[in-house]
C-alpha cells in the first residue's frame, strides 16, 4: 500500500484544516505545489500518484523539481522558495507518522531555501495618489464605488483579500471611525480612517445600502468584488492617472502597491515603526524595516542630524557677550 496517500490526504484534513485552522488561500497554495510535486514525481518514477511511496520523493527528485520550476516554468525565486516551504511542511508531518522513511525525509528537510535579491519597494507619492483617486469616474456608480474602495486602500493599506471580504457591518463611522477586518494569521485588526475617507465611505454606505453581513463593496450583479477585478480596475485607472502624472507610467500599480503606499505615508510623518506595524498587521517589526530601506527623506534626515567630518567634537559655548557685540560691528 503507498505510504504517501493516506498521508497527504490527513496533511491536508488534519493538520491544514483541523490542527492549524489554515485559511483557504493557504490551502489552495500548499495543494499547487504538491500536485505539481506529484505530476512531477509520476513522469519522473513511471508510477501514478495513487502509488507514489514517501521514498520515492527523496532529495534528488525534490532537487530536480525546483530547478524544473524555475528554468521551464519560468518562476521566481519566491515562488521557488514557496514550493519548497510547501513540502517542507508535508514532509516535516510526514516524519511523525512514517520513522521508517526518516532518512529520506531529512534529505529533504536539509533542502535551503534559495537566497535572491531584494529590490526596494515600489510606492506612490503623494501627488500620484492624488491623481489615482481622481481617476474614477464619480459621476457613475461604478466611479464612486472604486474612487471609495482606492480611497479606503490608499489610507488604511489593507490587502487586497482584506479589501475584497470586508462587510458593511466591517466599517464605523460614528466616533473613533475604523474598519474592522480579519487579516492574515486570522488576527483581527482595527484600523482608524481619516475625516476625508469617513466622508467618502458614508456616500458609499447611503448609495450602497444594505444589512451588516453584505459584502461593501459589489458588482452591478450584486456579487462580491473579486481580487481579479480589483486589479484590473486599479490597472485601468493608473493608466487614466497617468496622463495627467506621467510619473505613474513608470509603476505597476497593484493592490500590494497602494499598501506599501500607505505605510510610506506614515512613515514619513513620522510615525514609529513599531506602530506602523501594528497598522499594517504585520507578524514581526522587522517586516517594516522595507519601508525606511524604501525611503530616501528619512535617510537624508539621519545624515542632517550627523556631525559633519572633521568637525572637532565636544559642546557648544556661546561666546561672551560683550565680544559677540564687537564682532557684531
Amino acid at each position: 500500500m503507498s505510504t504517501l496517500a493516506p498521508t497527504l490526504q490527513a496533511f491536508f484534513t488534519d493538520r491544514l484544516a483541523r490542527q492549524r485552522q489554515a485559511s483557504g488561500h493557504t490551502i489552495a497554495a500548499y495543494r499547487d505545489a504538491l500536485k505539481l510535486l506529484l505530476t512531477f514525481a509520476a513522469q519522473q518514477t513511471g508510477k501514478p500518484p495513487s502509488r507514489l511511496d514517501i521514498a520515492d520523493l527523496d532529495a534528488p527528485l525534490i532537487g530536480a523539481l525546483l530547478n524544473q520550476l524555475e528554468t521551464g516554468r519560468g518562476n521566481s525565486t519566491r515562488t521557488r522558495n514557496a514550493r519548497l516551504a510547501a513540502i517542507h511542511s508535508l514532509f516535516r508531518y510526514a516524519a511523525l507518522r512514517h520513522p521508517e522513511d526518516a532518512a529520506v525525509i531529512a534529505r529533504v528537510l536539509a533542502i535551503p531555501p534559495k537566497r535572491f535579491d531584494k529590490a526596494l519597494i515600489t510606492y506612490l507619492t503623494g501627488q500620484e495618489i492624488t491623481a489615482l483617486l481622481a481617476a474614477p469616474d464619480q459621476a457613475t456608480w461604478t466611479g464612486r464605488r472604486d474612487h471609495a474602495l482606492l480611497m479606503l486602500a490608499c489610507q488604511t493599506g489593507l490587502r487586497a483579500t482584506e479589501l475584497t471580504s470586508l462587510t458593511i457591518g466591517d466599517v464605523h463611522l460614528g466616533t473613533g471611525a475604523h474598519v474592522s477586518c480579519l487579516g492574515k494569521g486570522r488576527k483581527q485588526r482595527i484600523t482608524p480612517l481619516t475625516a476625508a475617507t469617513t466622508a467618502v465611505l458614508g456616500g458609499w454606505l447611503a448609495e450602497r445600502s444594505g444589512q451588516a453581513a453584505d459584502p461593501l463593496f459589489i458588482t452591478r450583479r450584486g456579487t462580491p468584488l473579486s481580487r481579479d477585478a480589483l486589479e484590473r480596475r486599479i490597472t485601468r485607472y493608473t493608466a487614466t492617472a497617468a496622463l495627467t502624472c506621467p510619473t505613474l507610467r513608470e509603476k505597476k500599480v497593484s493592490p500590494h502597491v497602494l499598501r506599501h503606499s500607505a505605510a510610506m505615508q506614515l512613515l514619513n510623518a513620522g510615525v514609529d515603526t513599531s506602530v506602523i506595524a501594528l497598522w499594517m498587521g504585520h507578524e514581526n517589526v522587522a517586516t517594516t524595516q522595507v519601508y525606511i530601506h524604501a525611503d530616501l527623506a528619512v535617510k537624508e534626515r539621519a545624515i542632517a542630524r550627523t556631525a559633519p567630518q572633521g568637525t572637532p567634537p565636544g559642546r557648544y559655548k556661546p561666546p561672551d557677550i560683550v565680544l559677540a557685540f564687537l564682532d557684531g560691528l
